[in-house]
């Protein structure tokens, strides 16, 4: 704890040092001073944003975990390095002479919302959905079913989900529901060979785990058809191409009925993801060979409840689905309905992709039905009215937690430029405290605070020896890093 103590009594030395050396032109003694929650690509978008668009701004970043980068680091697939490459221009944001990186730092435990405000002039919520939706049928809880964001961050190190520990030994089959990216992703782990992934930087428990798998069959389970799927042309492209992969898709399924055509010809997307799944059904071999391991594409089935072994182990065996068909409800929009028949599949592991959910904190106005707080171009509302005119100024909001939990990572960007412009047009008009008129204390006083606390905060320094240590643990095993992936051993690194 003393090493802690000293190094937090260092870094406030060396931010007050850091910020006397600034031209007064760069940063007046009261700055406009900003906190953005969140460091994965909302949150270090907003921070570099906000630097270019104020130039007297300080902005400070925090995140609950004593690493950066979100889920580029938890979410991103080991396996696609290259998606990884945006570090980089997050790690030059950290290091700007008006930037700080505050890790370890959890809002609502270490550090209140309502404090926040009270430190700062604005602060910017882009702390992301770490949470899952529900089904809401039988069996939901049985042993073996999991999230796919907890499978997701089980093999990407997440230290929140290395006990997961899924039981890929007692079955040969897995139920994966959904098709979107995430879903692609995780039938993609579970399914290429592990001499592929020992060369990336997935958790080394994960691999030795996948090494040890007895899952030769996963099932991909979506309630609509293939002209309604959810992934991109190119993850589903990287999933079709695992070596020796036997793909299995119905023929019946692709039958197009006009509402289909009318989609496709509307959506360059959806057309080339049908145009990939109807490549791939008309190549499948008739006959596969003993060892090969296969992908199925199953679509109109919706799951109904989850089946119990019967063995007294509440172990999951399986899962009851209903048949569906598409209704139409508008121009354009079919929903899945159900059709009354049934049939079940039997599996020893069900992976859910149906969706992550953002989580309130105390002092934020939520709309837990949509799964987002309630904003009108990232100005956070009062309530979930709606009205314009019940703002919490100076209190803004990005990424999904703004929009809910869709797009790619250049999506934030976007997203991101919104809510800084609302923040400039707000700060231009005096919507918030002038920052002449109003000082606040910003970092130093979050510093002491959590100092006063006795919150190990991990700055973007210590960081760098967590990424270093990692790096050179990864050079050992000839991979891109070896992951740290329990507070322990990550925040003993930060101190090293």
């Amino acid at each position: 704890m003393a090493i802690f103590d000293q190094a937090i009594r260092r870094l406030s030395l060396s931010l007050s040092r850091k910020r006397s050396s600034l031209s007064f032109s760069t940063l007046s003694s009261n700055p406009l001073r900003v906190c953005v929650v969140g460091t994965g690509p909302a949150g270090f978008y907003t921070a570099e944003k906000m630097l270019k668009a104020h130039q007297g701004a300080e902005v400070d970043i925090i995140d609950r975990l004593p690493t950066p980068f979100g889920l580029v680091r938890s979410g991103v697939a080991p396996d696609h390095p290259d998606t990884k490459i945006v570090m980089n221009q997050f790690s030059k944001v950290a290091q700007h002479e008006r930037c700080s990186f505050f890790g370890n730092v959890t809002l609502g435990s270490s550090v209140s919302l309502s404090e926040l405000r009270e430190l700062y002039h604005v602060v910017v919520l882009a702390y992301g959905a770490e949470s899952d939706r529900a089904l809401g049928i039988p069996g939901e809880y049985l042993s073996g079913i999991h999230s796919a964001r907890e499978f997701v961050w089980w093999y990407n190190g997440h230290p929140d989900g290395k006990n997961l520990s899924p039981d890929l030994k007692s079955t040969d089959t897995a139920v994966i529901l959904g098709q979107g990216n995430v879903a692609l992703d995780v039938a993609r782990i579970l399914l290429q060979s592990t001499s592929v992934l020992a060369t990336t930087d997935i958790a080394s428990h994960a691999l030795e785990a996948l090494e040890q798998s007895s899952i030769r069959k996963v099932y991909l389970v979506g309630r609509r058809g293939p002209a309604q799927a959810a992934c991109t042309a190119k993850e589903l492209r990287e999933v079709l191409g695992i070596k020796d992969l036997c793909i299995h898709i119905n023929e019946v399924d692709l039958r197009k009925s006009p509402e289909d055509e009318e989609v496709l010809k509307n959506n360059r997307i959806h057309r080339r993801v049908y145009e990939l799944l109807s490549k791939a059904a008309a190549s499948a071999p008739s006959h596969r060979s003993s060892s090969q391991r296969e992908l199925h594409f199953v679509f109109f089935r919706k799951p109904d409840r989850f089946l119990d072994s019967g063995e007294g182990s509440g172990r999951v065996a399986g899962v009851h689905f209903e048949k569906t068909m598409l209704k139409a409800v508008g121009p354009g929009r079919q929903i899945a309905v159900g059709t009354g028949s049934y049939e079940d599949l039997d599996c020893g592991l069900v992976l859910k992709s149906i969706g992550y959910k953002s989580v309130p904190v105390d002092g934020l106005p939520f709309d837990h039905e949509k799964g987002v707080v309630p904003n009108i171009k990232g100005r956070v509302l009062a309530d979930t009215s709606g009205d314009p005119t019940m703002l919490e100024k100076g209190l803004y909001v990005c990424g999904w937690l703004k929009r809910g939990p869709t797009g790619i990572i250049a999506t934030n960007l976007y997203c991101a430029e919104e809510t800084v412009a609302s923040i400039s047009e707000d700060v231009h008009q005096g919507e918030i405290a002038s920052a002449s008129t109003l000082p606040k204390p910003g970092r130093q006083g979050l510093l002491q605070l959590l100092d006063n606390r006795g919150v190990r905060v991990v700055p973007f320094s210590a960081w760098e020896k967590i990424d270093s240590e990692e790096r050179r643990l990864g050079n050992l095993r000839s991979k891109p890093r070896e992951k740290l992936t329990t507070y322990e051993d990550l925040l003993k690194a930060a101190t090293e």
